[in-house]
């Protein structure tokens, strides 16, 4: 490795690849991956400027290098895995609600597979072949510009100014530190810092303007937590509304624990044949259906809205069974 690793062109290609990662790295760093000297890595940098790749440099004990946006965009250095990754990604960039994505994805696409190894052409296709991508549906779309800048800041530290819509209209400006973005469904989550607010916040894209980079870095905090799906999980969970039921079912309570599984809730036996079901849920539909998959008789005490919500279906269920048969089917 050391030997490859001394050719000046194998050693510039690894070089270029490490500086394509968003970060600053101190010569330090990459003379020790390089197995080269502080003098050498210079040397290199500088090589690598008069290609035409613009390399950044900052001085001081946080500085270090930096590949920074160019006049042209210089040739990505991908390892088998990562060159995968990517497109399988493209190919079912399609079915995220980005306007714009499809088309652009399949462009890219094109590319990628042109200068694909044999051996990883052929993974590619077998997982194409082997996933069918769930159509599009209506629905909010995100401007691909807003994901780039809102990345971007992430990965960089830095703090962001945007325009905000919330889900009951209201407009205002917020001055935030990105931490991640997540996909969640067909949707897409800015987890930030709010500084306006003094407190961790989540933000649909979506709902997003004009979001402008500040210039200003900043010691990335740390998310309760550290996980910031779950951070987005719990806060979806903490909004939506949710019920807590309690029927009594026809079913011994050993049958009934069976057949909910992993959604058992509470279940107190009453007698031999019927047993009491406590639990919660943060929708009517889902705690309806539960309840006549169970494939029992029962009856529900509350709350109210779920009696109804019981009954409304109760009622289309016999009109179904009732409708005439259309004519020559008889």
């Amino acid at each position: 490795m050391l030997g490859r690793m001394s050719d000046p062109s194998v050693r510039l290609l690894n070089l270029l690849s490490l500086l394509q990662t968003p970060r600053e790295w101190p010569g330090a760093e990459l003379a020790e991956r390089l197995a080269v000297s502080g003098r050498t890595v210079r040397r290199d940098i500088e090589r690598l400027r008069e290609l035409g790749y613009p390399v950044r440099s900052a001085k001081g004990p946080d500085g270090g290098y930096r590949l920074v946006a160019g006049t042209a965009m210089p040739p990505l250095l991908l390892d088998d895995e990562e060159a995968v990754a990517i497109a399988v990604g493209l190919r079912t960039a399609a079915g995220h609600p980005v306007d714009g994505i499809g088309e652009a994805s399949a462009r890219a696409l094109a590319k990628l597979e042109q200068v694909l190894p044999s051996r990883l052409r052929h993974r590619v296709a077998s997982l194409g072949a082997a996933t069918v991508p769930l159509p599009a549906a209506d629905g909010p779309t995100v401007d691909p510009a807003h994901l780039a800048v809102l990345a971007a800041a992430a990965a960089n530290s830095e703090r962001v100014r945007f325009g905000y819509r919330s889900g009951a209209g209201t407009h205002s400006r917020r001055l935030a530190e990105p931490h991640r973005i997540v996909a969640a469904g067909r949707r897409w989550y800015l987890i930030a810092y709010d500084l306006d607010r003094d407190d961790w916040r989540m933000f649909r894209v979506d709902r997003i303007a004009q979001p402008r980079p500040t210039g200003q870095r900043r010691t990335p905090r740390e998310l309760p937590g550290g996980d910031a799906a779950e951070f987005l999980k719990s806060r979806l969970r903490g909004m939506a509304p949710t019920y807590h039921a309690e029927a009594t079912l026809h079913l011994p309570a050993a049958q009934a624990r069976a057949r909910l599984g992993a959604d058992t809730g509470e279940i107190r036996p009453l007698t031999p044949a019927t047993c009491r079901l406590t639990g919660h849920a943060d929708t009517l539909d889902w705690l309806a259906a539960r309840l006549i998959m169970l494939g029992c008789e029962f009856e529900v005490h509350g709350p109210p809205e779920l009696r109804s919500h019981v009954h409304a279906l109760a009622g289309r269920a016999a009109r179904a069974a009732n409708a005439p048969e259309p004519d020559g089917e008889r």
